[in-house]
């Protein structure tokens, strides 16, 4: 990190080392693809998290570009404003403008301000980065919190296998909106990442991508694996990578040479060890029947 007014010596990254993510964290590589794809002509607005309590302690910050702390529920609000603002001074056309946060910023408790953006159609560029649960108050479930997931309003025990409900459609609902594109990704998949977000950097009126996040912490993993469970859950169809554009899916990354067992991907996370002891075993089936349904909705696998 750098201290604010004082020039960053670490120029080749628009979101600058040195903050105070987790080892590991996924959120923190994402926000850098992001920025490095767009290019210093942005105009941020970051929701409450991770995200931004990592990266902006005062006097210090990570962020080379244009930066404005909002609430959890208003984030795209104050991005809505900003770029209102722009279109009145006739330079929208000299910065993107970005409204970027969580699960709980997008998904549940900015679910209202995000879906009325969509709807007036404002040329903003939404960035949701899914680590499937609030990670900087202690992990509770949130929408996007996968089914039978184990977090601290959502225990695994004597009674329960975890998150009861099933991961909310997000990006789905917002193709719903009349959004001109929608997009999923993941940070273990960069190239795929940056050519979205390029992509739709060029695309007028309301764009969203979803990127799929691992939270070492949260997800009780070791820090090295973020990559490779970030891949698993692509590879295995619990995460699908698509596009959408004008409410029609475009192209999906296809999981080759064949899709992996969901056990693979939920072995190494601490949230669903108790899916791997007696008489857990048909919750996995469930799971696998979940990915096995997005592999046949998505076509993702052609074998």
């Amino acid at each position: 990190m750098f201290e604010i007014g004082v020039s960053n010596p670490y120029n080749n990254n628009l979101f600058a080392p040195g903050h105070t993510a987790c080892a590991g964290c996924g959120q923190s590589l994402a926000a850098r693809l992001v920025l490095n794809a767009l290019g210093k002509n942005v105009i941020v607005a970051n929701a409450t998290g991770c995200l931004e309590v990592f990266s902006s302690n005062f006097p210090q910050s990570s962020w080379e570009v244009p930066w404005i702390h909002s609430l959890f529920e208003n984030t795209p609000a104050v991005a809505s404003g900003i770029e209102a603002a722009l279109k009145a001074l006739g330079r929208e056309d000299e910065a993107i403008v970005v409204a970027q946060g969580g699960d709980g910023g997008f998904a549940d408790i900015g679910f209202g301000a995000l879906s009325g953006a969509v709807e007036r159609g404002h040329n903003i560029l939404f960035i949701v980065y899914d680590n499937e649960a609030y990670m900087n108050t202690g992990v509770q479930r949130s929408g996007l919190t996968p089914f039978d997931a184990s977090t601290t309003t959502s225990p695994a025990g004597a009674c329960s296998y975890g998150n009861p409900t099933t991961k909310k459609p997000l990006a789905q609902i917002i193709a719903a909106h009349g959004a001109p594109y929608v997009a999923v990704t993941s940070v273990g998949y960069f190239r795929d990442l940056e050519k979205k977000v390029q992509k739709a950097a060029g695309i007028k009126g309301p764009k969203f991508i979803q990127i799929h996040v691992p939270c070492p912490l949260g997800w009780g993993h070791d820090t090295s694996l973020t990559i490779k469970i970030a891949k698993l859950a692509v590879q295995t169809g619990l995460y699908p990578l698509f596009e959408m554009e004008n409410g029609e899916i475009t192209s999906v990354v296809k999981i080759a040479p064949k899709p992996r067992p969901v056990e693979d991907y939920l072995r190494p996370q601490a949230r669903f060890r108790h899916l791997f002891k007696p008489g857990a075993e048909e919750e996995l089936r469930k799971i696998q029947a979940i990915a096995d349904d997005n592999i046949r909705r998505f076509k993702l696998f052609e074998g």
